[in-house]
């Protein structure tokens, strides 16, 4: 072998170890056994991070080959050392072609990095965020370059004898700039239109402008750029890049999570912000995503559907109340509510809020209503009854009975709960002033065991006329 190729082929092999030797024995004074990560979020929509992931993703297993350790140095040593024995049996060619192969190797793993970084620079210099921290991100385009010195060095000593000198110096460094020129130039011819959520006909008016979209295309812009649940973070990018973005979101939810966005791998490997709004902007673009959205909704129904029967059918168990004397109407209903009351209002005063609750049982104001009906969230088993004239306080077996005085401005008192559902009107007089009395059983065992199932609370509620204001608490088992 000629002296000046074993040079170039042990100074390749020293160039890409001596980066690790160096951290080796900085480690070892310094008497450290690992390095630090640092995690870096962005939302910002940028095509060469976006290809620079995509490819870390695709090729990431390769890199890990035992062969590319230690700056490549094994491949570098296996391919010298097939040049040495190709040479001796009188195969230079194949020679030739490992080192080159070798050297490509380690073209392909380091160039891409800076030249798409680069590519993204042209584009947008804000993209110089979603890279990470400057200074870190510096760190690795530097040695990504540095790793490039061995490959260069490789081709040199595989190069044939009698071929144009300084040729493969020139092509070496022409290539990439030719590459980072045409990347650039892409960039700047490439931004295209960003059409409007008129221009799209969102509202489905008719009155859209722009062409050339299927349906599924066109929602998929729509639902990125609506004005409340889209993501502002994407809205300005140009409808073919966001296209195409949601094309990789898609392939990328569809190969980590199955086409479930809430799959734990899918933050991870997504890395952005907006990941929890996948799910409704991806929808029309990706058939695996909606076929999986519309299966967890399918779920959710009928456990909702399971919860809800098993609420009515503990109501349902519950004893009927025996009236003293005769209302006029009773009605009974299982009642939801996620924020602890349910609720009456006159017309003109709903969404009104009542100060406080006597008794933390129920409270009143012009033309409002509040009762408790569950700590927080469940379902309560209501009767109400309405009355012309004031029944018998029955304060046995409830844990505890509170009366409060009701105007009523248009003759009206009906309860509602977290889901709109209604009793019938229980003001028997209409217009005028009326006394609402609520009995409450179970409320015990739901603050002292949040397992017990649901509808074990039971609320009566009495409404009849009276001109009285003051609140009356008959019963309070529960006050300490």
């Amino acid at each position: 072998m000629p002296k000046r190729s074993s040079i170039l082929w042990a100074a390749a092999i020293l160039t890409a170890a001596t980066p690790g030797i160096y951290f080796w024995i900085t480690a070892m004074l310094s008497g450290t056994k690992g390095g630090s990560g640092v995690v870096w979020m962005t939302s910002r929509y940028c095509a060469g991070h976006e290809t620079d992931f995509e490819l870390n993703l695709l090729l990431g297993p390769l890199w890990g080959f035992p062969l590319l350790w230690f700056g490549s140095v094994p491949l570098i040593a296996l391919a010298w050392g097939g040049e040495i024995l190709s040479r001796r049996a009188g195969h230079p060619r194949l020679g030739r072609i490992l080192g080159r192969s070798a050297a490509t190797v380690m073209i392909v793993r380091h160039l891409p990095t800076p030249l798409l970084f680069v590519f993204d620079m042209s584009a947008d210099p804000g993209c110089v965020d979603n890279w990470g921290p400057l200074e870190l991100t510096g760190r690795g385009i530097a040695m990504d370059f540095y790793r490039l010195i061995p490959a260069i060095l490789v081709l040199l000593a595989v190069r044939a004898p009698g071929a144009p000198r300084g040729g493969l110096a020139r092509t070496v460094i022409a290539v990439p700039l030719v590459i980072v020129t045409l990347l650039g130039v892409g960039a700047d011819a490439a931004r295209g239109k960003v059409s409007s959520v008129s221009a799209l006909d969102c509202a489905g008016f008719g009155d859209g402008t722009v062409s050339g979209l299927d349906e599924s295309e066109r929602e998929f812009l729509c639902r990125v750029r609506d004005y409340d649940r889209g993501i502002s973070e994407l809205e300005d990018m140009p409808d073919r890049d966001l296209l195409g973005y949601g094309r990789r979101l898609c392939d990328l939810v569809v190969r980590v999570g199955g086409g479930d966005v809430d799959a734990p791998a899918v933050p991870e490997a997504i890395g952005e912000v907006h990941s929890h709004l996948l799910a409704a902007v991806l929808r029309s673009l990706c058939p695996k995503v909606d076929e999986v959205e519309r299966e967890k909704a399918r779920r959710a129904k009928e456990e909702s559907d399971a919860y809800f029967a098993a609420a009515e059918r503990n109501c349902a168990a519950h004893p009927r109340h025996r009236p003293r004397i005769k209302p006029v109407r009773q009605v009974r209903e299982t009642m939801w509510t996620e924020f602890w009351d349910i609720h009456a209002w006159d017309e003109e005063n709903e969404g009104d809020e009542v100060d406080g609750r006597v008794a933390d049982l129920v409270g009143s104001g012009p033309g409002a209503l509040r009762i408790w009906a569950a700590d927080e969230i469940g379902h309560a088993c209501v009767t109400g009854e309405s009355y012309r004239r004031r029944p018998p306080v029955e304060t046995r077996g409830w844990e505890q009975v509170v009366e409060v005085g009701y105007q009523s401005g248009d003759g009206v008192l009906s309860i509602v709960d977290g889901e709109g559902e209604r009793l019938p009107d229980l003001a028997a007089g209409g217009p005028g002033n009326y006394r609402v009395r609520v009995h409450v059983r179970g409320r015990k065992a739901v603050r002292e065991n949040i397992e017990v199932p649901d509808g074990t609370v039971q609320l009566l509620i009495m409404v009849f006329p009276g001109k009285e204001k003051e609140p009356r608490i008959y019963r309070d088992s529960l006050s300490s």
